[in-house]
């Protein structure tokens, strides 16, 4: 078993102005939310969940983006109202959220 249920790693890396990066997208503001959301929910620790920053995940493109081990799901993202899904129904319930899952052919 994991150490963690899940860990979820947001991509909060910061290109040079002008190149496509997830921290343009309020990156490292919503991973800070996440982590104090899942916190509140009491998920946080050993058997549950850890929220982190990573720096680039390769995937700005698609971004921003957060993956979810040891699911290896792939999500992007527009607003804390997207993280509240990601966080109450795949951390919690276990339910993969589609309509913020990346497609497979793009992972």
């Amino acid at each position: 078993m994991s150490y963690f249920k899940h860990h979820v790693f947001f991509c909060c890396n910061q290109r040079a102005a002008g190149e496509s990066c997830c921290n343009d997208h309020q990156a490292s503001a919503l991973q800070t939310y996440a982590k104090e959301r899942t916190a509140a929910l009491g998920l946080k620790g050993k058997g549950s969940v850890r929220v982190n920053k990573a720096g680039c995940l390769g995937r700005c493109d698609d971004g921003p983006v957060i993956v979810v081990y040891p699911d290896n799901v792939w999500y992007t993202y527009v607003d804390k109202d997207d993280i509240d899904e990601i966080i109450d129904s795949h951390l919690v319930h276990d339910r993969i959220v589609e309509r913020l899952r990346l497609p497979e052919d793009a992972q």
